[in-house]
């Protein structure tokens, strides 16, 4: 077995795509879309005597400026089909050698499997990786089945969100692709203002450009735009890989949400990924526990009660798994880690402190960054 960088694209992303720890963030492309925020990317795989493909580790390099340092980060990464295996061997030994190249202080690895899958625990464990409370991709999901017929999709839904649907119809909501320079500017506009309206960051529109650029190529990317009296009032985009597509980011304008344009767009969306072959509808982010009244504190939360009304199952991945090189380094960032969570439980106690009146609304009843009611 040999490791090396991996150039050839389709090699890379058809080795992905089969596995059953393959994700869209471990495609060929998120390393060109991550440069666009300053992240350097390396492909490492893992080739066996025929030149096949065994593993494969896209890396990105996270800048530490406070520490003049650092760190490679896999989001949901490695694939490889098992962890115990040879490959993964070569795979970090390649790793760690790189690591010293551009002085990464360590790796994270954030895998796709699922929270208490004992074989990936343990080859963890047993290669020096310790358990991290930092993860920087969300862990917990909110999953579809869209095998089944679409008439058995919508009869397991919740009777409110079929209701919905038709009532968007019912009300002149339709839904069709974007393309182009226009429907980008659109769909950002109405970003723009769900962005100012719940208070959260996004990227530029030159970044959605590029997404669009990168995966528009195998039908892979798709916009689209719910519209009223030919007005874009709300739109998502989605992004598919395999046998599973993603619901990435969600956008609606405050006028006319209660035309319900959103549940329409996820039924369109689900109808789009089923007619190319998908198998499973990822919502993306949820509360990390969904015991009340815990996770009504959450602010995923709101987000969550709206996905969870299509029907579908929630999946936890693995928390994050650190394998530090610079010990003196990885302990001054565990104890920034840890002051930013001081910092974070001190300011959430004095706002819950406050009297009822002054309270701002909960982040809970507010759309998120990528999940728009």
């Amino acid at each position: 077995m040999e490791a090396r960088f991996i150039t050839d694209r389709q090699q890379w992303n058809d080795f992905v795509e089969k596995s059953p720890y393959g994700n869209i963030t471990q495609s060929y492309e998120w390393g060109e879309l991550s440069k666009d925020v300053g992240s350097l990317a390396f492909r490492i795989g893992v080739l066996d005597e025929q030149g096949n493909l065994c593993a494969a580790l896209l890396l990105l390099v996270i800048k530490m400026p406070l520490l003049r340092s650092c760190f490679f980060y896999a989001p949901r990464g490695p694939v490889i089909d098992d962890p115990n295996s040879p490959a993964m061997n070569v795979l970090l030994n390649f790793v760690k050698s790189e690591a010293r190249k551009h002085g990464a202080f360590m790796l994270k690895l954030e895998p796709g499997a699922d929270v208490g899958d004992a074989q990936w625990t343990s080859a963890l464990m047993r290669r020096g990786f310790k358990p991290s409370t930092q993860f920087l991709h969300i862990r917990n999901e909110w999953i579809l089945d869209i095998r089944p017929a679409e008439k058995d999709i919508l009869a397991n839904m919740k009777e409110k969100w079929r209701y919905n649907i038709r009532l968007a119809g019912r009300k002149g909501v339709t839904v069709r692709e974007g393309h182009g320079r226009e429907d980008m500017e659109a769909f950002y506009r109405i970003l723009q203002e769900t962005s100012e309206r719940d208070k959260f960051y996004i990227h530029s529109l030159e970044h959605f450009e590029l997404l669009a650029k990168l995966y528009s190529e195998g039908d892979r990317y798709a916009l689209l735009i719910a519209e009223h009296e030919g007005k874009p009032i709300a739109a998502i985009v989605l992004m598919r890989m395999g046998k599973w597509c993603w619901y990435r980011y969600g956008a609606s304008s405050s006028q006319g949400r209660n035309l319900m344009p959103n549940h329409l767009l996820q039924w369109t969306g689900m109808q789009w990924a089923k007619a190319r072959g998908c198998e499973y509808y990822n919502f993306l982010g949820i509360p990390n526990t969904l015991e009340e009244p815990a996770a009504q504190k959450d602010p995923l939360w709101g987000v969550y009660t709206f996905k969870r009304g299509f029907n579908g199952f929630s999946r936890i991945s693995l928390p994050g798994y650190d394998l530090p090189y610079n010990p003196f380094f990885y302990q001054a960032y565990k104890g920034m880690l840890d002051f930013k969570n001081w910092r974070a439980a001190r300011q959430s106690a004095k706002e819950e402190a406050l009297p009822e009146k002054t309270v701002e609304p909960k982040a809970a009843d507010k759309p998120q960054p990528a999940d728009v009611r």
